[in-house]
C-alpha cells in the first residue's frame, strides 16, 4: 500500500474513532452538551442521547465498506444538523454558566473553520474505495 493509501486509511480510522468517543462522550459528560442545545429546541436531553447514539453508530459504520459512504454523508447531515448549537454558543458570548466559557472568537473558530474541516473530513473519506 503507497504512502498516501496508509495516510487515507488512517484518516478513515481516526475519523470513525472520533465519533464514537465523541458519541461516548454524550452518555459520560451530558452536562457538558446539554447547555449547548439551543432553548428552542424541545427535550434536550433526548436530542444529547440522540446525538451519541448517531455519533457511535456512525462511527462504527465508517470502519465497513459497505456501510462507509452513507456513514460519511449522515456524519454530514448530523454535522450540519449541529449547527444552530455552534450559533447559540456565539449568541450567549461562547460561556455557559457553570459551564464551558471561551473566548467569543473561540465560538467562530469552531463554527466558521474547525466545523467546515470536520465536514471536509467526512466528505473525503467518503471517496475512499477500499
Amino acid at each position: 500500500m503507497a504512502a498516501n493509501g496508509k495516510i487515507m486509511k488512517l484518516l478513515r480510522y481516526a475519523l470513525g474513532g472520533f465519533y464514537i468517543v465523541a458519541g461516548v462522550n454524550h452518555f459520560v459528560s451530558p452536562e457538558f452538551y446539554i447547555p449547548l442545545i439551543p432553548p428552542y429546541f424541545p427535550y434536550p436531553e433526548i436530542i444529547n442521547i440522540v446525538a451519541g447514539i448517531a455519533e457511535i453508530v456512525l462511527g462504527a459504520m465508517v470502519f465497513y465498506q459497505k456501510t462507509l459512504r452513507l456513514a460519511c454523508y449522515a456524519i454530514i447531515a448530523m454535522l450540519i444538523a449541529f449547527i444552530p448549537a455552534h450559533v447559540y454558543f456565539i449568541q450567549i458570548d461562547s460561556c455557559i454558566e457553570g459551564g464551558l466559557c471561551t473566548p467569543q472568537w473561540l465560538g467562530w473558530v469552531r463554527l466558521v473553520v474547525i466545523h467546515p474541516i470536520l465536514i471536509l473530513w467526512a466528505y473525503g473519506v467518503s471517496k475512499l474505495r477500499a
